[in-house]
């Protein structure tokens, strides 16, 4: 007589999406990432972009960044599906064959915020359709934290305040289903 494995099924996440764009894009980012993922439950203050020049060649200079997060619970494997549409998302916003968005998925629960990304790295997981996942913030000692690869701008005090405020909407709708 072996013992059966018991599964239990992970806790449902808060989707969010990270949004850096040209001012003039991100209004129309915003709608269609509404469109898709439903509507918006909280976003950011909307600040300049100014962490890195890396999309400066592509999108220009003078980009907004903001994150905002969707009503309800997903599942934590829609990660993959998210990533691929907000991709899609970004080609259809893009003019000239540059893009004029960088939309970024990622969900959070009671100890984590993960981020979506195409590119692997030794910290990143695998998560399918070509996709991988990051752990970039972890809740500890009743704030979020950054890990030594967290990217500036997720360190920063408007994204801290974001996220906690989306984890305190977390709790509240985990506790509804758990009624």
């Amino acid at each position: 007589m072996g013992l059966k494995p018991r599964r239990a099924k992970p806790m449902p996440v808060k989707l969010f999406c990270g949004v850096i764009a040209q001012k003039a894009a991100l209004e129309e980012a915003i709608t269609k990432l509404e469109g898709c993922f439903g509507r918006k439950e909280l976003e950011s203050a909307c600040v300049g972009f100014d962490s890195t020049d890396y999309y400066e060649d592509e999108m220009g200079r003078e980009l907004v960044r903001k994150w905002l997060c969707f009503e309800g619970l997903r599942e934590r494997g829609f990660l993959a599906l998210a990533k691929h549409i907000t991709l899609g998302i970004e080609t259809e916003l893009s003019f000239d064959e540059r893009r004029r968005a960088n939309l970024d998925p990622g969900y959070l629960d009671n100890a984590q915020v993960v981020l979506a990304t195409s590119k692997n790295y030794a910290h990143r997981i695998y998560i399918g359709m070509g996709y991988y996942a990051e752990v970039t913030l972890i809740f500890k000692h009743g704030t979020f934290e950054p890990l030594e690869w967290t990217y500036p701008d997720y360190r920063s005090s408007i994204a801290l305040d974001f996220f906690a405020r989306a984890r305190n909407i977390y709790h509240r709708e985990v506790r509804a289903l758990e009624a």
